[in-house]
């Protein structure tokens, strides 16, 4: 198998539109809101979603261009795999966040 496909089945929005300066770990993006548009066609998979306190975003870091497999990470001096960082610049630009 050499590619899998995904189907987006909305859009996140935010304040944020480049990389730069976007919040990296949670406690930096405290207080800062987005909205998140589910395409119709998808709407009726949201039922009984407000019975819930997080949701969990599955998302593709659009703005991820390229990757290197090894990173140092914001506030450390040691090079690290990219896999066991919170690093956005992956082979697979996949982002996850659990939302309050």
């Amino acid at each position: 198998m050499t590619e899998i496909k995904y189907k987006p089945i909305g859009f996140i929005h935010s304040p944020f539109k480049e990389p730069e300066g976007t919040p990296i770990q949670p406690i930096a993006g405290q207080g800062i809101e987005g909205t998140v548009e589910v395409f119709q066609e998808y709407l009726e998979g949201l039922k009984d979603l407000d019975g819930f306190s997080h949701i969990i975003l599955i998302y593709h870091l659009h703005l991820s261009t390229e990757f290197s497999l090894k990173v140092i990470p914001f506030m450390d001096d040691q090079s690290h795999g990219v896999f066991s960082t919170r690093a956005p610049k992956r082979p697979n630009p996949i982002g996850i966040s659990v939302c309050i």
